[in-house]
């Protein structure tokens, strides 16, 4: 039985070892029984924490009643083009309001800089990006470019995960369609520990297709990187890992605490993407305001755009949506995640100014790919295997023939939800039986990341033909991802 509700009838048309990583939960749980590390909800007389701001009301912490809690002004990522360079380290940032806490990030900016570029595809590529990453924490890591057509060297794969003090150099080509695509670590055993501590950014590619929509650009096109977090009584940013899935108390979005937005009456494009370890959330408005779904992890939605009232997204999903705000000068409306009751973004329509943005209905068409020459079964067992093996670095899995479409069938056998994410292609949902029974908009078109619920079985359509080479299959619940649910094939 799926553990979250269907929203079917709201839509509108020195390495760690696995072993260590288990040490290590039982560890911060006996650290807490001892008073070794105290709960987030009681910070010290006199310390100015995003805990003790955060508790009361709709906002962080969940649940209703008590007062309001303050509103930080929402945290816009800079964005631009590839830096010539990305250093991961421990920084102290303002996450609202004064509020500071220590968390791990690139280049100091929490979220990471968004990266802008110009796509392209195998035969024409658009811009290149070289950049060198170097790392300033305690522990070894490598940088994964979620959803990037990219080859082996380039995809940071945990075999290429290097030491503090060390760095590695990423060059290569966009090949592929507009989209919002992401960067995190990715090294085996620790991306859990890393991502929860802060390493992410935004990665957007630009097309001439996508200009030819007149969307909403400059500041009516925002990012929002939603993910959960928890705060030691000092306000730093911890990490308590479960084998079921690290779950925070309180959230952020965009790196910021309880945030607010100042709007103009006009049509907004919002990259909304799920950033969380392992929390799965179901966006809508508090209102039942309407909003228009254009896109998803791999660019526009095949044919048409469709509007929704509410949308439920697994750890790595991104959606491109556009929000009409023309006719709400003068009101407050809520960004809600409707399973934790948690009020994400507070928008007030503060600014009166004239609009003329056309909403999309039509959009560019997507070939199917058609009749698959083989199939494939995975099973994702657990919490920490996929066809009953734990990962192994070193182990080959299955090759895949270079240019030839494949089904690939992804079933539980317990402990889901498991979000399956695939490096080195996007693919095409084509059914899912048991469990919810049913596909849903933003699982249109090309995926690289989808949720499988228990009891369900999720048949994709995949082709690699971007690059030959080494990458990976896995669940993007982070904590199953670094006890072993993850698997090495070859594209040959």
């Amino acid at each position: 039985m799926a553990r979250h509700p269907s929203p079917a009838q709201s839509l509108v048309a020195s390495p760690l070892s696995r072993r260590s990583f288990v040490r290590t939960a039982a560890g911060v749980a006996g650290a807490l029984g001892a008073g070794m590390l105290t709960s987030c909800d009681d910070p010290p007389t006199g310390v100015r924490s995003p805990v003790a701001a955060a508790k009361g009301g709709n906002g962080n912490g969940g649940g209703k009643g008590g007062g309001a809690s303050p509103r930080n002004p929402l945290r816009i990522p800079s964005a631009g083009s590839p830096p010539s360079a990305l250093t991961v380290g421990e920084t102290t940032v303002d996450l609202g309001g004064g509020q500071l806490s220590r968390v791990w990030t690139y280049n100091g900016q929490f979220p990471g800089p968004t990266i802008v570029v110009e796509g392209g595809s195998i035969a024409a590529p658009g811009d290149r990006v070289a950049i060198d990453l170097y790392n300033d924490l305690a522990d070894e890591t490598i940088t994964h470019w979620h959803g990037m057509i990219v080859d082996t060297p380039n995809d940071g794969h945990p075999h290429q995960a290097f030491q503090p003090g060390g760095s590695y150099h990423y060059d290569f080509p966009i090949v592929q369609r507009a989209t919002m695509n992401w960067y995190h670590p990715h090294p085996h055993e620790k991306t859990g520990e890393q991502v929860a501590m802060g390493l992410a950014g935004g990665f957007i590619i630009r097309d001439a297709v996508e200009r030819s929509y007149g969307l909403p650009t400059g500041p009516r096109e925002i990012p929002l990187i939603v993910r959960d977090a928890e705060f030691d009584r000092s306000g730093n940013m911890i990490y308590k890992p479960r084998s079921g899935g690290f779950e925070g108390k309180y959230f952020l979005v965009n790196g910021t605490l309880n945030p607010t937005l100042s709007a103009d009456s006009a049509v907004y494009r919002f990259r909304l993407m799920n950033g969380s370890n392992a929390r799965i959330y179901r966006f809508a408005f508090e209102d039942g305001m309407p909003f228009t779904l254009i896109g998803n992890d791999g660019g526009f939605l095949p044919d048409a755009s469709v509007q929704l009232y509410e949308m439920l997204l697994c750890p790595a999903e991104r959606v491109d949506i556009l929000v009409d705000l023309r006719d709400r000068l003068g009101d407050r409306l809520m960004l809600r995640d409707l399973d934790s009751g948690w009020d994400l973004l507070e928008i007030t329509v503060d600014n009166d100014v004239s609009d003329d943005t056309v909403v999309p209905v039509t959009l560019p068409s997507i070939e199917p790919l058609g009749s698959p020459v083989r199939e494939r079964e995975f099973s994702f067992d657990g919490m920490s295997k996929i066809n009953g093996q734990l990962y192994d670095m070193d182990r080959v899995d299955f090759q895949v023939p270079f240019g030839e479409t494949e089904l690939w069938r992804f079933t539980t056998n317990g402990n889901a939800p498991h979000p399956v994410h695939v490096h080195g292609a996007y693919y095409q949902v084509i059914s899912r039986t048991g469990g919810r029974g049913q596909l849903y908009p933003w699982e249109a078109g090309w995926k690289d990341s989808v949720l499988l619920e228990d009891g369900e079985t999720v048949e994709v359509l995949i082709r690699f033909d971007g690059y030959r080479g080494l990458y990976l299959m896995h669940c993007h619940k982070l904590e199953h991802e670094d006890m072993g649910m993850m698997s090495n094939f070859e594209v040959v």
